[in-house]
């Protein structure tokens, strides 16, 4: 499993502090130059992390009248139902946590998170799942690959007094390609203004996006030529933006590079700083 490495803490001797000499403020270090965005679910897991839960449920399975309660559009409120039932019947937080940590990463997934490690330097990385905070947090940390991210985009959830997991909906939007809960468009267009405030001005030189669902594509229409999107080959973002580029879909002006391994996108991103 993946281990960062982290950073040694600073220390000044008491003999520093009191010297007369002065002390020169630390060098900012220059913006990263890349942002990369990933989705989780079925792109750094190997499967739905909400599936993988299921499995904590007595029978790990749910009963028909909870499975049929689905509707269009509303997978999120399906979920807390999902999450109140399981606490109604005993399923405890280390259970659950449990089914999370055992969810196998996608192929070559730690490879991809090393070679970002280590140029740190350079790339920014960024969550935006329609998963939940507790689960994503959860594997996260189990892989030793927390610290590489500089924010989580997902839904709320946390566990209450009773031992409930409770999920929230991460915002309300008026998209309407995306679930009620989420637009990832919507996300990552603000951040993408935001990040560029903060920086003083210096946008990201691109911006890479690593997706596999239906869901991961109306942030496509976020992104620019020189961006490039990377839809797991054979999931539903690589047929649709397949569909949508011979369609010649206006707004649509991504790269797209599909990937079976996290090795496929650690390939394309070295190819491309060779070429800074």
């Amino acid at each position: 499993m993946f281990t960062g490495v982290g950073e040694p803490p600073l220390h000044r001797s008491p003999n520093m502090a009191a010297s007369s000499v002065p002390s020169t403020a630390p060098v900012p270090s220059p913006p990263k130059r890349f942002l990369v965005l990933f989705d989780f679910d079925e792109t750094i897991v190997n499967e739905s992390s909400d599936d993988a839960v299921v499995r904590a449920a007595p029978g790990q399975q749910l009963p028909d009248w909870l499975r049929h309660s689905y509707r269009e559009g509303y997978y999120n409120e399906q979920m807390q139902r999902i999450l109140a039932y399981m606490a109604e019947q005993g399923v405890t937080e280390d259970s659950i946590r449990s089914k999370v940590e055992q969810i196998p990463p996608t192929p070559g997934l730690l490879t991809l998170f090393q070679y970002l490690q280590s140029r740190k330097q350079d790339f920014e990385l960024v969550v935006v799942s329609d998963a939940n905070m507790y689960f994503i947090e959860a594997w996260l940390e189990r892989a030793g690959a927390r610290h590489l991210f500089h924010r989580i985009f997902t839904n709320p959830a946390s566990f209450d007094a009773q031992g409930r997991l409770v999920l929230l909906p991460f915002h309300a939007h008026d998209c309407q390609r995306c679930p009620d809960n989420m637009c990832k468009q919507v996300i990552v267009r603000g951040y993408l203004a935001r990040r560029q405030q903060e920086r003083g001005g210096c946008p990201f030189q691109r911006v890479f996006y690593v997706g596999d669902g239906a869901n991961d594509i109306c942030p496509m229409l976020a992104l620019g030529p020189r961006d490039t999107a990377f839809p797991r080959r054979h999931f539903p973002m690589h047929r649709l933006l397949q569909e949508m580029q011979d369609a010649g879909t206006e707004g649509l002006k991504v790269s797209v590079v599909p990937w079976a391994s996290g090795q496929d996108v650690v390939d394309c991103l070295n190819r491309l700083e060779e070429e800074r």
